[in-house]
């Protein structure tokens, strides 16, 4: 059974890199654009959040990837500030993947302060934002989702997909220690559950582009797991991350959103003195909170470090 289990789970891996594969053209850079953690400030920020959907949909990009926060932590969080955004992000031209934040569930405390408020939340998010496993946005593309496995069933926010030779994915890891509670006695199900998944879904996405031979691969999360080095709930994914970065050896791309301000740097050291970098690895963190702007995001073939990474500051915000 065991080996059957495993055949299965290769024939899966391959099946993916086929169907989703938009183009064989490995030679011909392209663009995609990322943002997060906006809107914040309702309800004026709409107008900035509208400005930015505009400017963006006049990009040349193939499609956009949104790193989650879809809201501010003050805001409640009701059903419709969700729908609200759901139809905002169906007026993007091209597709728009989403990958939630914190903002969205852990973060939730209701007038009661019920303990199960911020799941209830999450339940709500998933039959909203991910009720099939096509994108966002007027264009939308199909995307193969970690509940199609098996044991995976709840967790359809997970995503992979492949175009012109790069391979993508969505991680669900949040900000706030990733929902993983330090207090005494606390049992951290929904941490351990999730943690289980996205080290799956983590492996598999680099599995995906080594079987296809990929130029490189882009993981999307919400969390900056580096502005507080070896906190709890990011450890073992943080860990599994170099790992896997180290033994792929091909460019490896991190966007991810959370602190509000652009950075672009190479946080991952190859020695414990911090003196030599891990070259193949960079990380994106996209603008937020009252920076309403995007970053732009060039696949380039060309380039031995593939990725190209440039700001884009949206007109009046």
């Amino acid at each position: 059974m065991k080996k059957q289990t495993i055949r299965i789970a290769v024939i899966w891996i391959v099946a993916m890199g086929t169907l989703f594969l938009g183009s064989t053209n490995k030679n011909k850079p392209f663009t995609i654009i990322a943002m997060g953690d906006m809107p914040y400030f309702l309800p004026q920020d709409y107008t900035r959040f509208e400005n930015l959907i505009s400017y963006l949909n006049k990009q040349d990009q193939v499609f956009n990837v949104f790193v989650g926060d879809i809201k501010s932590s003050r805001t409640n969080c009701t059903n419709e500030i969700y729908d609200t955004m759901f139809h905002y992000f169906e007026t993007f031209k091209l597709p728009l993947i989403y990958t939630p934040g914190d903002n969205e569930w852990t973060d939730c405390i209701s007038a009661s302060k019920d303990t199960l408020f911020p799941l209830q939340r999450l339940d709500y998010l998933r039959k909203v934002f991910y009720s099939n496993s096509l994108s966002l946005g007027q264009n939308k593309i199909r995307l193969v989702s970690q509940s199609d496995r098996l044991n995976y069933k709840t967790y359809t926010e997970n995503k992979q997909w492949n175009y012109q030779g790069v391979s993508f994915a969505t991680i669900h890891v949040v900000g706030s220690n990733n929902n993983f509670d330090t207090g005494y006695m606390k049992s951290n199900t929904e941490f351990k559950e999730r943690s289980k998944a996205n080290l799956f879904w983590l492996n598999s996405a680099f599995k995906n582009a080594s079987i296809n031979n990929s130029l490189g691969l882009i993981l999307f999360i919400h969390a900056d797991m580096f502005e507080i080095q070896a906190n709890a709930g990011f450890e073992a994914f943080l860990k599994a991350l170099k790992t896997l970065t180290i033994e792929y050896s091909k460019p490896v791309l991190l966007v991810h959103g959370d602190s509000h301000k652009f950075v672009m740097d190479k946080p991952f050291y190859t020695d414990s003195t911090h003196t030599k970098v891990l070259q193949n690895f960079t990380r994106v963190q996209v603008f937020g909170e009252y920076d309403m702007h995007a970053v732009k995001i060039v696949c380039n073939p060309n380039n031995p470090g593939l990725f190209e990474i440039q700001t884009l500051i949206v007109p009046n915000n």
